[in-house]
C-alpha cells in the first residue's frame, strides 16, 4: 500500500505502481500529485482499516510529509511510536545508546545556540536539527572558528522550508559527536522476521572534511558486496529495538577505517527522498526497489548488475550552491549539464522557485572515469544557470 505525499512523487514510482495494479491511499494530497484514476485508489477509511486489522500489510511512502496523515488517523498505534522514535534523532539516539554507549550527544533549543559557552560542548561536533531533511541545518564544527560561523546561521529566519514541521523543525537540535570515516546511504527494509534486507548502498561523497552538501550519492557491486553483510547484521540490530517488520527504511552511516559502523540516523518507510536513490536503480539498472519490498523478495545482486560490474551509479542532487536567488535565474541548462557527463541515463528538470532544487540527474559512469563525479561535487553550477538581465 502506498501513501503518498507532497513535494513529489517521480513517474517512475508512479509507473511502478501502476502497472503492479498496488493500493494507492486517495488522500488529498495523493489526487492533487497523481492524475490518474486508473490507479488502484483506496478510500483513506479502508486504508486505516487495514493498517488496523492486519500489521502485516506493508506501508511506503515517497515523502515525509505523510507521517502526519498516520499521526491523525493511526496515532495511537505501534507504528505511530516507531515513527516519532525514528523521526526525532534525540529520541533515536535514546533508543540505540546502550549500542553506543559512549557516544556523546545532547539536546538544544535555537534560542539557546547564541548563549552557549565552548565548556559545555566538546569539539568537533555536528550540530543539526533533531527533526531534519535534506541536510538543511546542519553543520560540522571542528573548532571556535567553525563554531562562530556555523552559530551566524543558525538563525531562526535563516531556516525556513517548503517543508511541514513534522518534516523539518528547527526548534531544537542536536549536537552530536563528529564521527569519522566515510559516509553511506542505505536503502533497505525490514521484513516478516524483522530482518534487513539491503537494496542498495551508496556512498555520500563530500568535497570536504567539513561538507554537509547533499550532491552525489554513488552506488556499484562492488560497495554493496562490501558492506551487504555488516550492514544487514548492523541494521537488523537497530531494527529490533523496535520490533520493525514490514517496514521500508533509508539509513544514513559512518563507517571508520576500522569498519566500526556507527549510525547516523534512519528515515522511516521510505527510501531516499525525492524518489532518487531508488529510481537510480531502476532507471539504470532496471532493478525495482519498490517492487522487490512490497514482494518481501532479496535481490539477486550477480544478475542486477550483469555486464555492469564496473560500473557507478550515481544520483546528482542538483541543489542551488551557486549563490545566485531562484527569482533571479532566467533558466538552468540541462542540455550543457547532460554533456559533462560521460552516460547520463535521466536528467529530471525540477522549478527551483518551486523546490530546494534544479533536478537529479541520474548517471553510469566507467570506474576509470570518476573525474566527472569529483567536477559536479565541487561545482557551484554556475555554469549552467542563465541569470535574468542584469541580475549577475
Amino acid at each position: 500500500m502506498f501513501l503518498i505525499d507532497k513535494p513529489f512523487v517521480s513517474d517512475f514510482l508512479i509507473e511502478t505502481i501502476k502497472e503492479n495494479n498496488y493500493k494507492i491511499i486517495a488522500t488529498k494530497a495523493a489526487k492533487e500529485l497523481v492524475k490518474d484514476d486508473s490507479l488502484a485508489w483506496i478510500a483513506e477509511e479502508e486504508a486505516i482499516s487495514l493498517l488496523k486489522n492486519n500489521p502485516q500489510v506493508s506501508l511506503y511512502s515517497n515523502s515525509e510529509n505523510a507521517l502526519s496523515w498516520i499521526d491523525q488517523n493511526y496515532g495511537e498505534s505501534e507504528l505511530s511510536s516507531q515513527l516519532q522514535v525514528l523521526k526525532n534523532k534525540v529520541k533515536f539516539r535514546e533508543l540505540i545508546k546502550e549500542l553506543f554507549p559512549d557516544f556523546y550527544f545532547k539536546q538544544i533549543r535555537i534560542e539557546e545556540i547564541q548563549r552557549l559557552s565552548n565548556n559545555e560542548i566538546r569539539f568537533p561536533f555536528v550540530i543539526k536539527p533533531a527533526v531534519g531533511f535534506f541536510s538543511i541545518g546542519v553543520h560540522i564544527v571542528e573548532n571556535e572558528k567553525d563554531w562562530i560561523k556555523a552559530k551566524s546561521e543558525l538563525q531562526p529566519d535563516k531556516l525556513k522550508s517548503i517543508f511541514p514541521e513534522n518534516v523539518l523543525n528547527t526548534s531544537n537540535f542536536i549536537i552530536e559527536e563528529f564521527i569519522r570515516g566515510e559516509e553511506y546511504a542505505i536503502d533497505y527494509y525490514y521484513d516478516n522476521n524483522g530482518d534487513a534486507v539491503l537494496l542498495n548502498v551508496l556512498h555520500h561523497l563530500f568535497s570536504s572534511g567539513t561538507d554537509t552538501s547533499d550532491r552525489v550519492y554513488s552506488t556499484s557491486k562492488a560497495i554493496i558486496e562490501k558492506y551487504k553483510i555488516d550492514l544487514e547484521y548492523f541494521l537488523s540490530k537497530i531494527g529490533k529495538e523496535l520490533h520493525l517488520k514490514n517496514f521500508p527504511a533509508h539509513a544514513e552511516v559512518r563507517i571508520d577505517e576500522n569498519g566500526k559502523i556507527i549510525p547516523i540516523e534512519v528515515n522511516p518507510l521510505r527510501f531516499g527522498g525525492f524518489c532518487t536513490t531508488a529510481d537510480l536503480m531502476g532507471v539504470t539498472l532496471g532493478f525495482n526497489e519498490y517492487k522487490c519490498f512490497c514482494e518481501n523478495k532479496k535481490p539477486d545482486w550477480d544478475t542486477i548488475f550483469k555486464g555492469k560490474e564496473n560500473k557507478i551509479f550515481s544520483v546528482i542532487i542538483l541543489d542551488n550552491n551557486s549563490g545566485i536567488i531562484p527569482s533571479d535565474i532566467l533558466r538552468f541548462n540541462y542540455s550543457d549539464l547532460a554533456k559533462d557527463f560521460e552516460k547520463p541515463i535521466l536528467i529530471r528538470e525540477l522549478d527551483i522557485n518551486k523546490y530546494p532544487v534544479f533536478g537529479f540527474a541520474f548517471i553510469e559512469t566507467a570506474a576509470s572515469n570518476t573525474k566527472e563525479l569529483t567536477d559536479i561535487l565541487t561545482s557551484d553550477l554556475r555554469k549552467y544557470i542563465v541569470p535574468k538581465q542584469g541580475k549577475v
